[in-house]
């Protein structure tokens, strides 16, 4: 099978060197034919190539690999492929979560695969595991830790009671975050993930309209006083359905310290699910990396070249957003100006002053309240606390 890879950055390269190096029977019948590289960079490769038609107009490329990251042009260079009869295998969550739906339609009509495992959890085959699961189950939960880089963050900052910055900087030099590490710790990334998730497990396009809480704010004075309450604070996505109903948050959860969420550290993610005749069900392995990404890549191209099919999903069941799907408590470190915005909600503070412990309320009122809170007190910051009876 010839393989055009689009983009040359970490996860393009790893897919390069996997296939390279051709480690057994099935990785050696895989060929890298063509790589496109932007515009103006130099090509040390001698397969390198800067415009896309040369690679979808090829008709020895069977399979497109596109590692771009993005919108666009991943989202126009993906169809292009598809509309010209070649398989498209992607890490790009970001593209997926927005076009999912569109992708799988244009694969189908061109009698082609459009396959994405990488793009959810990195190496950890969760993807897989869950449309294992729908096959026989109603999935009626996802939640975890979806992101590697926040999660070092978070265990790094208790583990060695370090700030955010400065174990920020620390996740930059081993090249765990970005320069800009906006997406990873707003949640944007993660936020990506669980609507790829849940539009799986629901069959219904879940649209990018749920609330959503970074990490940000968090400082060590904030770890310190969740420790003092034997919990540790994750960075979570979940999804919880209901019938026809179903919701979505990510934001900052506090655990017991004997929760597994709690014991994932560095990079590492853990992401759970739950079924109606299976119960609870955990993915854990490195959510993020150069070769753990492209392993995943590169199973899906041999999938692929087995004819392997994938589960089908037309995206068309009609669900709604439910606000009243998901309570929880949450602690709130916020300027005392800002509680006049709780009059009516039950709330304790604390002999720290500053925190404020709310009670039972609705994930997506605290949402709205928080960013009444974050003009007056813009250091703001909540997490919500886990508790088992939510599953």
């Amino acid at each position: 099978m010839n393989i055009a890879i689009l983009g040359y950055g970490t996860i393009g390269s790893g897919v390069h060197q996997i296939v390279e190096e051709g480690a057994t029977l099935l990785t050696k019948s895989l060929h890298v034919t063509r790589i496109l590289i932007r515009k103006g960079k130099e090509k040390t490769l001698p397969y390198m190539c800067d415009d896309i038609d040369d690679i979808v107009n090829d008709p020895a490329v069977d399979l497109v690999v596109e590692t771009m990251g993005g919108i666009e042009p991943a989202h126009t260079y993906i169809l292009k492929a598809l509309e010209h009869g070649k398989h498209v295998v992607t890490a790009n969550k970001a593209v997926v979560a927005a076009y999912l739906k569109d992708f799988n339609e244009c694969a189908k009509e061109n009698n082609v695969k459009f396959y994405y495992e990488a793009s959810t959890g990195g190496g950890i085959p969760c993807i897989a595991g869950l449309e294992k699961a729908l096959r026989i189950d109603e999935v009626d939960e996802i939640h975890g830790i979806f992101n590697g880089t926040s999660n070092f963050i978070l265990d790094h900052m208790q583990r060695y009671g370090t700030s955010f910055e400065e174990v920020l900087k620390e996740a930059q030099r081993l090249g765990y975050a970005e320069a800009d590490p906006s997406a990873d710790i707003d949640g944007y990334d993660v936020c990506n993930k669980l609507r790829i998730s849940a539009s799986i497990a629901y069959d219904y396009h879940v649209p990018d309209n749920f609330p959503v809480f970074g990490i940000r704010n968090i400082t060590k004075e904030d770890v310190m006083y969740f420790k003092s309450m034997n919990r540790s604070v994750r960075f979570i996505a979940k999804t919880k359905r209901d019938g026809d109903r179903y919701s979505c948050v990510v934001e900052p959860i506090l655990f017991k310290e004997s929760d597994l969420e709690a014991n994932t550290q560095d990079n590492y993610n853990l992401i759970s699910m739950h079924g109606k005749t299976i119960g609870d069900l955990k993915f854990y392995g490195q959510g993020a990396g150069k070769l753990a990404t492209a392993n995943a890549v590169v199973q899906d191209i041999l999938d692929i070249l087995e004819g392997k099919e994938h589960m089908e999903r037309k995206y068309e069941n009609k669900m709604k957003y439910d606000t009243t799907i998901c309570r929880r408590d949450y602690v709130l470190r916020a300027d005392k100006a800002c509680r006049v915005y709780f009059k009516g909600i039950k709330y304790e503070t604390s002999t720290f002053d500053k925190y404020m412990l709310i009670k039972d309320i609705e994930v997506m009122k605290m949402h709205e309240l928080m960013k009444k809170v974050l003009e007056v007190d813009p250091t703001a910051f909540m997490a919500s606390i886990y508790e088992r009876e939510d599953l």
